[in-house]
């Protein structure tokens, strides 16, 4: 039946080309965004997942610079330590060439005074970020430091951080407190060679640092009466530091390798995140671009078959006119 009230072939030509006209909007929002889920409308699910994890990305964004942060502080600190090793070393050297019969002890200990007064400069130096953990005045003494290492959800939806740990006390040189608690300002007890074949203990400390608590043993200082069995325990003394400050440097080192694979890690993950993310909302482009190229034909085809809808209503005009 034909009837010039209803033209149901235009509504249904329209009805097509509305339809054809929205998935135009959608292909050239995608195009336009670069995502085939924007927004929760698109798909909820998706959308949910997306932002969480965009969420977590930027929060492992910080965890990088915590972990920047704390290798910076760790280096510094091993830098120190490192630069300590070398400056206890020559003195054990020097000591050890004081022990030669004929040496000037009193040239040697001078010397000795600028290679403590080199320690001193390194200890308060190594400073990073308002971080000391060579140098301690604080009657509280050196704490564990701890680096933010990385971000953690769990299934349930909590949210965590885990840290790596540091005791700073380990590498505390000069305590300006505490004489006890720094490696170069405690009492070291060695056993001491005697007169008569044996041995007694003694201690000795390599620098003071004028301590409000210090200790009771000798400051490794040399003189003309300086004997050669006291240098033989000043000896053992250096020794004794030289290997706790390597054994500090040793565990920093150890940090540091610990914090360079973390971040690594924390790098690589952010990247997986990011391409999960993608491949749950972002648009195909080359998929996109060809769904456009035919919904263009296929809107040209509608405006078409609207046009011929309604052309068939002049077509009964005709009828009358005749």
């Amino acid at each position: 039946m034909t009837s010039i009230i209803t033209n149901t072939g235009a509504m249904a030509a329209l009805q097509t080309l509305r339809a054809i006209n929205s998935d135009m909007e959608t292909v050239q929002s995608r195009i336009s965004s670069g995502y085939r889920v924007e927004k929760a409308a698109d798909n909820a699910a998706y959308w949910s997942i997306a932002t969480t994890m965009r969420s977590d990305n930027a929060t492992l964004s910080t965890v990088q610079d915590a972990l920047g942060l704390g290798a910076a502080k760790t280096d510094t600190a091993y830098t120190g330590l490192k630069s300590a090793i070398d400056v206890v070393t020559k003195i054990k050297s020097k000591i050890t060439a004081a022990s030669e019969p004929g040496v000037d002890k009193t040239k040697i200990d001078k010397e000795l005074t600028e290679l403590k007064n080199q320690l001193s400069s390194i200890s308060k130096s190594a400073s990073f970020s308002g971080e000391n953990w060579l140098y301690n005045t604080s009657s509280a003494g050196a704490s564990v430091k701890q680096i933010v290492a990385s971000f953690n959800r769990s299934p349930d939806g909590g949210v965590s951080l885990t840290t790596l740990d540091y005791n700073a006390s380990a590498s505390i040189m000069i305590d300006g407190y505490s004489a006890g608690r720094g490696l170069l300002t405690k009492d070291w007890a060695v056993a001491q060679p005697t007169a008569g074949g044996g041995t007694t203990t003694v201690s000795y400390y390599l620098i003071n640092a004028g301590s409000t608590q210090m200790g009771v043993g000798s400051e490794i200082k040399l003189g003309v009466n300086t004997t050669k069995d006291q240098l033989s325990g000043m000896l053992q003394a250096v020794e004794n530091m030289l290997q706790r400050l390597t054994d500090s440097a040793s565990t920093l080192g150890a940090i540091s390798s610990r914090i360079d694979m973390q971040n690594n890690f924390v790098s690589t993950l952010r990247d997986t995140i990011d391409k999960g993310v993608g491949r749950l909302v972002d648009a195909d482009m080359n998929e996109e671009s060809t769904r456009l190229k035919a919904l263009q034909t296929q809107q040209q085809l509608g405006i078409q078959a609207l046009s011929i809808a309604n052309t068939n209503a002049q077509n009964i005009l005709s009828l009358f006119k005749s």
